[in-house]
């Protein structure tokens, strides 16, 4: 008897040491609070899919050498919103936003409307448009709480001098905003891409390649964290797709860039459409 309950007992140990079976599809799990950070135990409970990535070979810039292999992705929501979370292994933090270095980053595209034809995996296409909500590294690294000046980037800089610091200007400070946006002229242009963020991800529509442009508010929010061994772990939450019942599916795809692969735009790593199914707790 008691050699019998120790076999139980170790392999029931055993059982739970395992690694979750990856499941074929996305499953998004219903809860009551959805978790917001990457390393909130809340995860565990969700069914992970293992989603194959291929490169982007179909328009220029192509991609031609495979990089990321695949973005493992969990997923939970409520009656109105939806988040995923995304780790991929990538032992490089590209995080700076200097001139010829690319920004570490992941999205996922979610059709615009739930129906049997879907649109082009790539971006879309033209009277089916896909939704898509983007994260980037850099952007986290400013909500974080690092600066976006040129000390704070390169703290090892000797500036002699900024046109807009000049002391003449104390005493007009209209005068020292108009030198300021003359010197930052993506700001002052309105340049939404440029500057410091309040939130490392944005809402896009895409209808093809080509053709993305920022979109209507889908209440994108996200989070992520870097590890030296383990990689990316990127959450990002959205407007649950309309039409999305408990019980239902739609599709989602999903695309990762490496910056130190000199990935950005169309460079990329992705997937094409997976099943995404809404489950009860």
């Amino acid at each position: 008897m008691r050699k019998t309950v120790v076999a139980l007992l170790a392999l029931l140990a055993a059982s739970c040491g395992r690694t979750p079976k990856p499941v074929p599809e996305v499953v998004s799990v219903s809860a009551a609070k959805l978790p917001l950070t990457p390393d909130d135990r809340l995860w565990d409970r969700a069914p992970e899919h293992a989603a194959k990535m291929i490169p982007q070979d179909l328009v220029e810039p192509r991609l031609l050498e495979p990089t990321t292999a695949e973005v493992r992705v969990r997923s939970f929501s409520n009656s109105s919103e939806i988040v995923f979370r995304l780790e991929w292994a990538d032992a490089d933090r590209s995080d700076r936003p200097v001139p010829g270095v690319m920004a570490d980053a992941c999205a996922i595209q979610i059709p615009g409307k739930i129906e049997k034809d879907l649109p082009d995996p790539q971006m879309g296409q033209e009277g089916k448009p896909v939704q898509v909500t983007y994260w980037r590294a850099d952007w986290q690294a400013a909500v974080d709480g690092r600066g976006d000046s040129i000390r704070d980037l390169h703290p090892n800089a000797s500036i002699d001098h900024y046109p807009f610091e000049a002391k003449v200007l104390d005493g007009d400070p209209e005068a020292r905003r108009e030198m300021e946006r003359r010197y930052a002229p993506a700001r002052a242009l309105g340049n939404l891409r440029a500057g410091p963020r309040a939130h490392p991800v944005e809402d896009l529509v895409s209808s093809g390649p080509g053709t993305l442009a920022p979109g209507p508010s889908l209440g994108a929010r996200g989070s992520g964290k870097h590890d030296a061994r383990k990689g990316w772990s990127v959450v990002i939450g959205r407007k649950l797709p309309q039409g999305l019942e408990v019980n239902q599916r739609t599709h989602i795809a999903f695309a990762v860039w490496q910056g130190t692969r000199q990935e950005a735009g169309a460079r990329k790593m992705r997937t094409g459409w997976i099943p995404l199914v809404r489950r009860g707790e």
